[in-house]
């Protein structure tokens, strides 16, 4: 193998793969980026066996073959190396030797044969969704999967297209997230997608119109998104019904401006975390959301202005819950919808039905 390229144009291509290299295995191949030179191309493919990204580059080919190089090793000085051509050549023994100007540095591979293939996948059955749609679908949901692993479904998103329409769905026993787009696409399907691949791809995926290419197999993912292939494992079993946790009325709503409510919150909250809760009260009656908390340090009262239909109502919540959603919302305005003060709240955007936020609120002892 003997190949030579722009620095730059590696070490790119280094950091997308490097997302899927295992830091800690007993299984030392994995360490390392598979890299082959063929047909005037370099790939470089790295997997810990739940999740592998395939990737290349055009390159000055001059003779092909293939050597697994440690990821972290050959990332780092890669990166080292001042802008310009680099030349990488396989000698006896599995070593390698990069030169880039005056810099060489000979670093032992390992043998090729040993690294993992990556899973099979026909790609005949295809989603196709804008690069820029994608990575906002994955911002608006990641974030309400479960933390831990009681029960691992909850650690993803759930992928459904149905009647047209896909959903992401995320969420962890203490609120639920749905983002959905209208797609030009019939086959139903429901799949579970780990939450680890979903926040690698919105690291890879460009903010552009560019189409990215979907495919499953009865276990696996994969993303085309052209010169790069991110493929992943699917999370097994049956993903809870969370039609039936979405409360079909209420008796309480609420318009507000959704960054004067989130700048009160964040003020409200800096007590909360103090006080190790995170609790925040609303009063909400008169036009206007009263925002409450204290802990040993002193106490906070905000005020939002807001219409209302209904009655008022007592209510406390996680402010990191709220604070969560406030953020990544893509609204001026939104609606907040209560029935009582122990059944969820829906945040929902007011130009828009394309997203709705479940929060659970915190049960007070004055209940």
């Amino acid at each position: 193998m003997f190949f030579t390229c722009e620095k730059n144009i590696l070490q790119e291509a280094i950091n997308i793969v490097q997302k899927a290299t295992s830091s800690k295995t007993t299984y030392p191949i994995l360490e390392g980026i598979l890299i082959r030179a063929v047909d005037n191309k370099v790939y470089l493919t790295a997997t810990d066996l739940d999740i592998g990204i395939e990737t290349f580059i055009d390159a000055n080919v001059i003779r092909t073959g293939s050597i697994v190089l440690n990821s972290k090793l050959f990332g780092e000085f890669i990166r080292m190396l001042p802008n310009d051509t680099v030349s990488i050549e396989l000698l006896e023994n599995n070593f390698v030797k990069i030169t880039c100007q005056k810099s060489e540095f000979t670093i032992l591979g390992n043998n090729p044969d040993e690294f993992p293939k990556l899973p099979a996948i026909n790609e005949n059955s295809l989603y196709e969704i804008p690069q820029d749609i994608l990575r906002l679908m994955i911002k608006q949901t990641i974030f309400a999967i479960a933390q831990d692993e009681t029960r691992p479904i909850l650690t993803g998103v759930l992928f459904e297209v149905k009647d047209n329409m896909l959903s992401f769905v995320a969420l962890d026993g203490y609120r639920l997230s749905l983002k959905r787009i209208e797609i030009e696409n019939s086959n139903n399907i429901s799949a579970v997608i780990p939450g680890k691949t979903l926040n690698e791809i919105s690291k890879i995926i460009e903010p552009s119109e560019e189409k990215v290419k979907i495919t499953f197999t009865p276990n696996h993912i994969l993303f085309n998104l052209g010169n790069t292939k991110v493929i992943s494992r699917l999370l097994d079993g049956e993903f809870v019904n969370y039609r039936q946790i979405i409360p079909q009325e209420h008796k309480l709503k609420v318009k507000a401006n959704k960054e004067l409510l989130l700048d009160s919150i964040e003020r409200a909250s800096l007590l909360a975390r103090e006080g190790k809760t995170n609790l925040i009260k609303f009063n909400i009656g008169d036009n206007r959301i009263v925002i409450t908390s204290d802990s040993q340090y002193g106490k906070v009262q905000e005020e939002v202005p807001v219409e209302l239909e209904g009655n008022n109502l007592k209510i406390a919540f996680n402010s990191k819950y709220f604070l969560d959603v406030l953020r990544i919302i893509d609204s001026e305005e939104i609606y907040l919808e209560f029935t009582t003060n122990i059944s969820p709240c829906v945040i929902k955007k007011v130009d828009s039905d394309d997203y709705i936020y479940l929060v659970l609120p915190v049960r007070l002892i004055e209940n």
